[in-house]
């Protein structure tokens, strides 16, 4: 019997923040499962942080990079390969590599750097897999018609990451589903916001239950794009656009944040078995055309989503071929985000 080839994928990584180093904490540990199970060798050529890049054509050491991250330096700062000031499209203009993994933060302003570092890699014919929400949500046409999910041929791109962290929302909706008519799409899609609502479902105060999410490592110093809905919406986007297959953009989404949820609305919604989520919603209005809303919803012990625990995310697909489809995950926040990531890799580089 012969032995498969290795076959060895040079990457780039931009963003080595909450997301980058998770990502890169899970491909140490897993280089050999995927040598053994895919016959893989993830190699990584170039990162880039906010203090500048590394690169090394023979790959670069990531006990090294993980060291010098853990210790809230910059690559830039390796010595040999560290390349102080090169931002992350200089680091996609000027290395030569098969994969871009994109894990910058997040703008919903402009969707940059992303946006820029991802068009630049599919226009190399570079495959891309984004972590990042900004790209996706401010220009999803634009990049979707740049790759192979709109032109057959042109580099993959892929996203599951940042609609969902490890839910497959977007495989299971664009792929599992595919053949049959999506109807009205529910999900908890922001942890943080959860977490709360069910600490003040239980009593405690808006504010004790951020200062407990914000221990956690859940919600930012600035919590706001979680707790306004704004996360949310940008996922219910995202899988507007890629999933239900219709042009949308925030302005489309009606969006209502947690802040002024009252004590009546939280009881009433436990007198009735079920509780208040912070729930995006799809309601297709016939003629291609669909509603889009995320806001504090009141759901009763029949909801799918009615249970989901304090640290979990949920989602509900309905369809006319398939039934009601859902699915729930404890959340594993950007490790989980990683691990879709890699995910994703598999599906371009398949075994």
């Amino acid at each position: 019997m012969s032995v498969r080839a290795v076959r060895i994928v040079r990457f780039l990584l931009t963003g080595l923040g909450n997301v980058g180093v998770p990502l890169l904490e899970i491909l140490q540990s897993r280089a050999s499962l995927l040598m053994e199970r895919y016959r893989l060798e993830l190699l990584p050529v170039g990162m880039a942080d906010s203090g500048g890049a590394a690169v090394s054509p023979n790959g670069l050491d990531l006990a090294a990079v993980l060291a010098v991250k853990r210790a809230k330096g910059s690559v830039a700062s390796l010595p040999v390969v560290g390349r102080p000031g090169m931002s992350g499209r200089a680091l996609v203009r000027d290395v030569k590599a098969d994969l871009l993994l994109e894990a910058t933060p997040t703008s919903l302003k402009d969707g940059q750097p992303g946006l820029d570092i991802t068009r630049d890699a599919l226009m190399r014919g570079m495959p891309a897999v984004l972590a990042s929400k900004g790209p996706l949500v401010l220009g999803y046409a634009e990049l979707a018609a740049m790759s192979d999910l709109e032109s057959p041929g042109r580099p993959p791109l892929r996203f599951s990451g940042a609609a969902g962290a490890a839910m497959p929302l977007v495989s299971l909706g664009r792929g599992d589903l595919a053949l049959g008519k999506l109807g009205r799409f529910e999900g908890v899609l922001n942890n943080t916001s959860h977490l709360l609502l069910c600490r003040m479902a239980e009593g405690r105060t808006y504010e004790a239950a951020l200062a407990e999410a914000q221990a956690l490592g859940i919600a930012e110093t600035d919590p706001s794009l979680d707790v306004d809905g704004w996360d949310t919406a940008s996922k219910l986007v995202i899988l507007a656009n890629a999933v239900m297959r219709v042009p949308t953009t925030l302005k489309d989404v009606s969006v209502t944040g947690i802040r002024g949820v009252t004590r009546a609305e939280l009881d009433a919604a436990r007198a009735k078995g079920g509780q208040v989520l912070l729930l995006a919603q799809g309601e297709p209005l016939g003629g291609g055309r669909w509603e889009w809303s995320v806001r504090p919803t009141g759901v009763d012990a029949a909801h799918p989503l009615a249970r989901l625990g304090a640290m979990e995310m949920g989602a509900v697909f309905r369809s006319d071929l398939h039934g009601v489809n859902t699915i729930i995950n404890a959340e594993q926040g950007a490790r989980g985000t990683g691990a879709a990531m890699l995910k994703d890799v598999l599906e371009i580089f398949p075994d």
